[in-house]
């Protein structure tokens, strides 16, 4: 069981002053230290609805979720300049602490993926793949070999490091094209993509990824798959959570909610034929994974379906 409402929030309010307090959240033994008594903290399940805390421990929470996000990109970077180093970088991607997660994470969102999505994409966009963009890979090398992934990010020297990990791949080096470009001036290409991957830490607040699915909702094809990662109880002290209701022009067809060490919850969605600025009322789905690796989704607490998790 996780601690109680107001530990929780104690405790995670102590660790973000000493967060705060930090001259550089470049990976070192203390922020690293720091960030996995954090995730520690957020991990187990725990009851308390962290978007209806508050509005100081929210100010708190979103100044929290941006510094994460922060010590995210320097992490990604500095590993991705070490597996640089090496003549064939992705035969040593477990130099990444996180990669077993990403091995899970990405077998998980392909599961969820088969079963709304028929056939197999031909074009993917993933919006905010950053410099180790580690879910195309994953995806484009465990699970689908003939999908084409066009991996969006601004930061051009993110894109850069990530093209320096795949280069010496002839399959992938083929399959995987890096754009940097704000996804937000990106209009009838995301018409040509089957699926579209919304990054967790694409738009930092609120608003700003209200925006961005927005933006999404004009300009995909109807019937194109979104995916978007999101946060389910004390996780959301990590990530942004995602409301159903922010999906306007999409209707959502499953929240999944992982209980074990996978943080982000994983929404799926498709686009609808309706203008962004409709609003509809999603059917909701709340998935839990169990130890037995198995889906179950849940109704209103009644069952209407189970999902089989393959390892």
């Amino acid at each position: 069981m996780g601690c109680s409402q107001e530990d929780l929030v104690s405790d995670v309010f102590e660790i973000y002053q000493k967060l705060s307090a930090l001259e550089s959240l470049k990976p070192s033994k203390e922020v690293n230290m720091i960030f996995t008594n954090l995730v520690q903290l957020c991990v187990p399940p725990n009851p308390v609805e962290v978007t209806k805390l508050p509005n100081q421990i929210q100010e708190m929470r979103s100044k929290l979720i941006k510094i994460c996000g922060e010590a995210e990109g320097l992490m990604e970077s500095h590993y991705s300049k070490i597996l640089g180093s090496f003549d064939s970088p992705l035969d040593h991607l477990d130099l990444f602490p996180y990669y077993t997660n990403y091995i899970k994470l990405g077998q998980l969102e392909f599961n969820i993926l088969r079963q709304h999505y028929t056939g197999s994409p031909t074009k993917i966009a993933f919006v905010g793949s950053g410099p180790l963009p580690l879910t195309s890979v994953v995806l484009a090398s465990n699970h689908l070999p003939d999908t084409t992934f066009h991996n969006y990010d601004i930061d051009e020297s993110a894109n850069s490091l990530a093209c320096a990990l795949i280069s010496a791949e002839p399959d992938l080096s083929k399959r995987m094209i890096f754009h940097t470009q704000d996804i937000m001036s990106v209009t009838d290409a995301l018409k040509e993509y089957d699926v579209v991957f919304l990054a967790a830490l694409v738009g930092m607040d609120k608003e700003a990824k209200i925006k961005v699915i927005d933006h999404l909702a004009k300009h995909m094809s109807p019937g194109a798959t979104l995916m978007l990662r999101s946060a389910h109880a004390a996780r959301a002290f990590l990530y942004p959570v995602i409301d159903p209701n922010d999906l306007c022009g999409f209707e959502v067809l499953s929240i999944y909610h992982p209980t074990d060490e996978v943080i982000n919850s994983v929404v799926i969605a498709k686009k609808t034929v309706m203008p962004a600025h409709h609003k509809v009322d999603p059917v909701v789905t709340s998935i839990f994974l169990d130890c037995k690796s198995e889906i179950r989704a849940l109704e209103h607490g009644n069952a209407i379906e189970e999902l089989k998790v393959e390892d």
